[in-house]
């Protein structure tokens, strides 16, 4: 049955969801530019980035579940880190968490037509993981823009994983946390990765559900808790991962 309708889906998939990504895609950088251009990145990544989001897990369609988000204090500043499936991941974070996202994205996605533009205008923070001073530095000048509730995004385990499991976690997200004094908002995703298979267009509607964690405090954070702490996260987002 499952199989039956994926090929139900394919012609709705190529004639209709395509087409209308990319149109309205476009149309919301547009009005995306003049947003910022009248008023700041805040109001349009409010605006037309959750718009974006919303639209794009609407058509496909998507239902998306969010537990925990009495976790999430208004006007505190957060280092997010996610576990990462699959290309929904975005949408998922972006469209239903309701916070305010800077994301960190490796540079070559700034050269993508459209999205990178739009990624660059709302603030967002590139970085060359092939040069990890340069990368530092790029982290470092994102201090500015983690206030009043405004919060960083990072995918510590650098790519998307291919089998649903969770991979090692790098340590920028953490560090960057240590840093600025913020505290770590752990969340889990799950089912994106039935939704669009890493590497593939097999997509197909699903159901995504969003675990939000409590906070994690890094202010006794030091050298020697640090490696701890990394595995305390990651483990936190695993166990919400096994959950399902």
């Amino acid at each position: 049955m499952k199989k039956f309708l994926h090929v139900l889906y394919q012609p709705y998939k190529w004639l209709i969801f395509f087409p209308l990504f990319a149109l309205f895609t476009c149309i919301l950088v547009l009005i995306g530019v003049m947003v910022l251009l009248i008023f700041d990145d805040y109001a349009a990544n409010r605006t037309t980035g959750v718009w974006w989001a919303r639209l794009t897990g609407y058509i496909t369609p998507i239902l998306v579940k969010v537990h925990g988000r009495e976790h999430i204090k208004k006007k505190q500043s957060y280092i997010i880190v996610s576990n990462h499936q699959s290309m929904y991941d975005v949408l998922v974070l972006y469209g239903w968490l309701g916070v305010d996202l800077k994301w960190v994205i490796k540079k070559e996605l700034r050269k993508v037509p459209v999205i990178g533009f739009a990624a660059e205008k709302g603030g967002n923070i590139f970085i060359d993981r092939s040069d990890p001073k340069a990368a530092y530095e790029s982290l470092r000048q994102a201090r500015k823009k983690v206030v009043n509730g405004t919060s960083i995004i990072i995918l510590p385990e650098g790519t998307r994983s291919r089998n649903g499991e969770v991979g090692e976690f790098k340590k920028g997200a953490f560090w960057l946390a240590r840093e600025l004094k913020l505290p770590i908002l752990p969340v889990t995703i799950m089912n994106t990765g039935n939704i669009l298979p890493t590497g593939t267009f097999n997509l197909f509607p699903g159901r995504a559900v969003m675990k939000v964690h409590q906070p994690m405090d890094t202010a006794a954070c030091d050298e020697a808790s640090f490696d701890d702490l990394i595995v305390q996260v990651r483990n936190i987002i695993k166990d919400g991962l096994d959950e399902k």
